[in-house]
């Protein structure tokens, strides 16, 4: 830190305060007793020039200890490695959402309308490095204390709806509740949802910006929270109708997400698949292709299972023959095991052990042993396949 701080003076820095989650968590730990959990990285904003002190700061310690250094945006930022630890430094910026749910439009500022571009007051903290103070504006500390929620201005949701899957990620992860003013917000904004996100609606009719970042907090809902209280707090608040109308009254989504991690399928992708046209969901949170490719071929077993799919009592063999023959996937089958539909078991069954069951012979083998090149040898390969199936 002193390293740090002489650099910030050296290259004229007015102000350099540590901003982020490391404060909200470093005061958990220190005033409320909650376990620390490491730094991750360290998050500074700086009222001056960003790229200066980083120059200032490689020549006060070397490039052995400062490392990794990438330059990002029009403001400045920095991102790099001090002692092993990541680091990234920003100049101090102030938003503007001339358009709800848009990119916001960004213009230099100071720490204290930096802090105003966060979400809740918890995470509207910062430590002045130059000052050795709680910069607190906001009354985060008493967030803290009151185990709240509460967002930092009344156009907070309207500006930006992600920001209620942030709350759901935020009450699961510390235990948090909302505030009266937060949860109000929340169902006003989506009482008053103004995109018709449904089959009669373009991929496009949500602005691609929040599109990408739903998928980006839903994303780190999956992976770093504890994802079954996020989402029984989205359905409680009536939020997941952000993502579709259908999912607000699936009664069996948290069956198909576990379903999905059981299975090791990605939960995103399984919130999705049982939504009432999922395609078009996926387009417009722009998943990733190949798993709007798993997510296509779902759809096409699901309607194959009504029209023309083999006995739920058929034998392995005849199951096995006709999902290769389509081509499937083992991601695709997972997702429809996923679903629960009548066929459910064979088709787990293909998924778990079928698929892998091979010939016990090869076509070396079979060769070794007499048999000729053509289409007899591939008969009997099949032959040799159906039979060590229905004998698994």
């Amino acid at each position: 830190m002193s390293e740090l701080r002489g650099a910030a003076q050296d290259a004229g820095v007015k102000r350099l305060a540590l901003v982020g989650g490391v404060v909200r968590d470093l005061l958990l730990h220190q005033l409320h007793g909650v376990p620390w959990a490491g730094v991750p990285d360290l998050d500074w904003v700086v009222e001056g020039n960003a790229l200066a002190l980083t120059d200032v700061l490689m020549q006060r310690c070397g490039s052995q200890r400062v490392t990794d250094v990438q330059h990002y945006g029009a403001y400045g930022t920095v991102a790099l490695r001090f002692d092993g630890i990541p680091v990234d430094l920003a100049s101090a910026r102030r938003e503007i959402y001339p358009v709800p749910a848009q990119n916001p439009k960004v213009e230099p500022g100071t720490l204290e309308q930096d802090l105003l571009r966060r979400d809740f007051t918890i995470n509207a903290m910062a430590i002045d490095l130059m000052a050795e103070q709680l910069v607190d504006f906001h009354s985060g500390q008493r967030g803290l204390t009151d185990k709240q929620l509460t967002l930092l201005h009344d156009r907070s949701i309207g500006d930006d709806p992600t920001r209620v899957i942030r709350a759901a990620r935020y009450a699961a992860r510390l235990g948090f509740t909302l505030d009266e003013k937060t949860q109000d917000q929340i169902t006003q904004t989506i009482q008053a949802w103004p995109w018709a996100w449904s089959t009669n609606a373009s991929a496009s009719a949500a602005p691609p910006a929040l599109s990408t970042r739903l998928r980006m907090e839903l994303d780190r809902l999956f992976q770093h929270e504890p994802w079954e209280q996020a989402i029984a707090f989205l359905q409680q608040w009536q939020a997941l109708s952000l993502i579709d109308p259908s999912l607000q009254g699936d009664s069996l989504l948290m069956r198909r997400l576990h379903w999905a991690q059981r299975l090791e399928i990605p939960l995103m992708l399984s919130l999705v698949s049982g939504v009432s046209h999922p395609l078009c969901v996926a387009q417009r949170l722009q998943l990733p292709g190949q798993q709007q490719q798993w997510l296509r071929q779902m759809v096409d077993l699901k309607q194959w299972l009504l029209a023309d799919a083999p006995r739920v009592s058929s034998p392995p063999s005849v199951w096995s023959e006709a999902l290769e023959a389509r081509g499937a996937k083992a991601e695709s089958v997972a997702l429809l095991v996923c679903l629960m539909p009548v066929q459910w078991k064979p088709l787990l069954r293909w998924w778990g052990r079928w698929r892998k069951i091979k010939s016990p012979k090869t076509a070396s083998q079979l060769l070794d042993s007499g048999w000729c090149p053509g289409p007899a040898l591939g008969q009997e390969l099949n032959r040799l396949r159906r039979e060590a199936l229905d004998n698994s």
